[in-house]
């Protein structure tokens, strides 16, 4: 009888376990999950979107124009929450949550719905539903860090429906998320098993990452905190963040940025730590149609940290269109 290698019985021991261990280990419960009524704010509202309760809150007016706020990652409708009001003077204002944040549905894409609303061309239907319910004339879209991104992505695929751009420390260059390579990893039913137990190291990191958002972390205050931290209490946001970790990657934005020929406000904290403020720069130097606003001691979520500079520069821009 021939005997057994144990290098290589070690092997095929250690084989299965990485291919089936993901798939037959208990894992840990999702914990300090509440139901959604506790979480909304007074305004919010949702809309059913391809299957999507997307959660938005609204400034209406009788206004034809539609300023449409869209949040980087991690984020929510409450990096708005100093100048929606300010926003509403040039028309009406909508911020909603894109998928895989804040209070909108957290869904697994091709089981409960016909598309991926993770997606970033995804994101550009998202805003049109919203602006044909809403019946808007002109819009403008304004978007932070990966809003950022979603607002170049829509200006791209729809040049004849949007009016102009502000891009707040945009998400532009290096494409963002997971190289294409790995996307196979990824896509494995172990990962997909083991993915959501990953990200849930966000909410140790959080607090973290908010503080390099901001020049100066002691402007946070502890009602920032709790709203911020207000989507981890969604049922299956660690899902959610796991399949929008998979659906985004790497994308041809920064390759076609000479065809954004619509008016264009770039604004950048000098002191962001996340984007750094000469991309900003390089962009609207290479924007057809843009102006440059640098905040001074502002980080990467101006609109947060120094709303005042942030609507004056707004202010300006929006005055001075067409």
């Amino acid at each position: 009888m021939k005997k057994i290698n144990p290098l290589g019985l070690f092997i095929i021991l250690l084989l299965l376990l990485i291919v089936l261990g993901p798939l037959l280990i208990p894992l840990p419960p999702l914990d300090g999950i509440k139901p959604m009524e506790a979480l909304v704010y007074s305004d919010s509202q949702f809309m059913e979107i391809n299957g999507v309760d997307v959660h938005y809150q609204e400034i209406e007016s009788n206004s034809e124009t539609l300023i449409v706020l869209l949040h980087g990652f991690g984020s929510s409708t409450y990096s708005w929450q100093k100048v929606m009001q300010p926003f509403s003077s040039f028309g009406s204002v909508l911020a909603y949550d894109r998928p895989g944040f804040g209070l909108t549905e957290r869904v697994i894409p091709y089981k409960e719905v016909n598309t991926n609303p993770y997606l970033l061309e995804y994101q550009s239907q998202i805003l049109l539903a919203f602006s044909e319910a809403k019946t808007a004339e002109k819009i403008i879209l304004v978007g932070n860090s990966a809003g950022g991104t979603v607002a170049m992505q829509t200006a791209l695929a729809y040049p004849d429906r949007i009016d102009a751009l502000i891009l707040i420390s945009p998400a532009v260059y290096g494409g963002g998320g997971a190289p294409k390579w790995i996307k196979p990893l990824l896509n494995l039913p172990q990962m997909d098993r083991l993915g959501p137990v990953l990200v849930r190291t966000i909410r140790e990191r959080g607090l973290e990452i908010l503080e390099l958002a901001w020049s100066d972390p002691e402007k946070i205050r502890e009602e920032d905190l709790i709203n911020y931290q207000k989507p981890l209490s969604v049922d299956r946001w660690d899902v959610g963040l796991w399949e929008f970790t998979k659906a985004n990657g790497e994308n041809d934005i920064d390759s076609r940025i000479s065809e954004i020929t619509m008016p264009v406000l770039v604004i950048t904290g000098a002191d962001d730590k996340i984007i750094p403020a000469d991309q900003s720069i390089q962009l609207a130097s290479e924007l057809p149609n843009a102006s440059l606003v640098v905040i001074p001691d502002c980080g990467h979520v101006p609109q947060e940290e120094c709303p005042t500079d942030f609507m004056n520069a707004v202010e300006i821009f929006i005055n001075n269109l067409p």
